[in-house]
């Protein structure tokens, strides 16, 4: 039997649409900063920098992930960062933060968008293109696939990097950062903890 053009431009429409119905979609994401305050076989349990006590399930697998302090002079042309900022009336960005990304994550996250360290905040992934000094702060120029930014870097805002970490860092006071994932049922999960090392509080 044939089928009209028609006809079959309707099946192939009606395929099409149970087939995306039943892709799964990624849980919803929140990013959690805050303290350690027990980790029970993998429920770790934080209170948020909100006051709100979170109850966190960690993969078997989990990796913990340790934030070291750099010196400005880490922040070289080609690095690739990311960094926090406040938008300026003039156009430019003031840094709360920059952090120095691996080689591996070179292009992660790549762009400019909104953050939720502060009201307001953004967060620029990319290529630095150039770094001057300028009065008491450094100016960064960065680039990344949809544009530039240029980025004032003020003497107080911390310089950050990663490094392997253990475990055992997780103790109760230590400052972490997770980005958890929420189930269906309200629970959160996460594979990878962010954890400030000696006291440092992850600032991203």
């Amino acid at each position: 039997m044939r089928h009209s053009p028609a006809l079959s431009l309707a099946l192939l429409a009606l395929v099409s649409t149970l087939a995306l119905a039943q892709t799964p979609t990624a849980a919803p994401t929140q990013r959690i900063r805050g303290d350690v305050v027990a980790l029970d076989g993998p429920n770790l349990q934080v209170k948020s920098r909100t006051g709100e006590m979170l109850t966190i399930k960690l993969a078997d697998n989990y990796t913990v992930t340790a934030v070291v302090k750099i010196g400005i002079d880490k922040i070289t042309p080609g690095a690739y960062v990311g960094t926090a900022t406040m938008p300026q009336a003039d156009g430019t960005q003031s840094a709360l933060e920059v952090l120095l990304l691996p080689e591996s994550s070179r292009g992660s996250n790549e762009g400019h968008y909104p953050w939720d360290l502060q009201p307001g905040s953004m967060m620029t992934n990319a290529t630095v293109a150039e770094v001057a000094t300028v009065e008491r702060a450094r100016r960064m120029k960065l680039t990344y696939k949809d544009g530039e930014q240029v980025v004032f870097v003020p003497e107080n805002a911390p310089i950050v990097t990663f490094e392997p970490g253990e475990r055992a860092m997780l103790v109760p006071g230590a400052h972490i950062l997770v980005t958890g994932a929420k189930q269906p049922d309200g629970t959160l999960t996460a594979n990878r903890v962010v954890v400030g090392k000696n006291g440092l509080v992850p600032p991203m």
